[in-house]
């Protein structure tokens, strides 16, 4: 069942859950578990955030926003591994299907809200940077606004390098570079071709950005006759029941806490994968 409602308030001093439960003809309970998985949100002048308490009360003028998909909500939230606690920020395996962020249908499958949950909501958690829902690998997050614009002003300055591996259709060159535009913006991707599997005819490439242009490294190896394997949205001839075999493995950056150079990096990229 999926059901998208907006609803401006006119009642006096309304408890949300009570408006939902009415407009929705859901059953209460199911309205407490959209609203605790993200997936109810409100919006009071030029301010939208998602509320989670049921017994939230809201004004006359308030937007109240449900957007109800049982098949997201069913879905139940990995246990992830976080690699390195540096206090104020902290850096964590991303499984694929994972999102970075949460969509307006809930958050509870998001990468930040599965780590808040995982330190009982007694850190906060600011996101630096993302990675594809597809996607899995190293993702940063930080643990104060502070950190958070630090980090974030270290990746639009390519001072964080992130390296991925990828499992791609055919054999590739030895090494190479594309430069191709996306979205009429300028792209950059290096690639090296780490081993080649005759018996697949799949190679291993391991890949550097200079940009990070949406989908950059998908459609790039897709735009050289090389797409990804399990990949859902580019190429063709490239589908498994594996899912999409790229993997953000390695990150190097001068720490701002211990203002050391650090890498951190998955010996086996794919062995997570399976």
């Amino acid at each position: 069942m999926k059901l998208e409602l907006s609803h401006t308030v006119t009642e006096i001093s309304a408890n949300a859950s009570t408006i939902l439960t009415t407009l929705s003809g859901l059953p209460r309970q199911r309205i407490k578990d959209a609203m605790t998985k993200g997936a109810v949100s409100l919006k009071r002048g030029k301010h939208t955030k998602r509320i989670r308490r049921i017994n939230t009360v809201v004004k006359p003028g308030d937007i109240l926003q449900l957007n109800y998909d049982d098949s997201v909500l069913a879905l139940k939230p990995p246990v992830i591994e976080c690699l390195e606690d540096r206090r104020s920020y902290s850096v964590w395996f991303k499984p694929a299907g994972i999102m970075s962020q949460g969509n307006q249908f809930g958050d509870h499958m998001s990468i930040l809200r599965i780590i808040e949950k995982q330190n009982d909501n007694k850190r906060e958690v600011f996101p630096v940077h993302r990675l594809d829902r597809e996607t899995s690998g190293l993702i940063i997050v930080a643990h104060s606004k502070k950190m958070a614009a630090t980090l974030s002003s270290l990746f639009q300055t390519q001072q964080i390098e992130k390296s991925y591996q990828a499992i791609v259709l055919g054999k590739t060159e030895e090494t190479g570079t594309i430069d191709r535009l996306l979205d009429k913006k300028n792209a950059i991707t290096h690639f090296k071709r780490l081993n080649f599997n005759e018996e697949t005819n799949n190679s291993l490439i391991d890949i550097r950005l200079e940009t990070g242009r949406t989908h950059q490294i998908r459609r790039h190896c897709d735009s050289i006759g090389h797409p990804i394997m399990g990949d859902p949205r580019y190429g063709t001839g490239n589908k498994n029941q594996q899912g999409l075999q790229l993997v953000a493995y390695k990150l190097t950056f001068r720490c701002p806490v211990k203002h050391q150079q650090v890498t951190i990096e998955l010996p086996e990229p794919f062995a997570q994968n399976t």
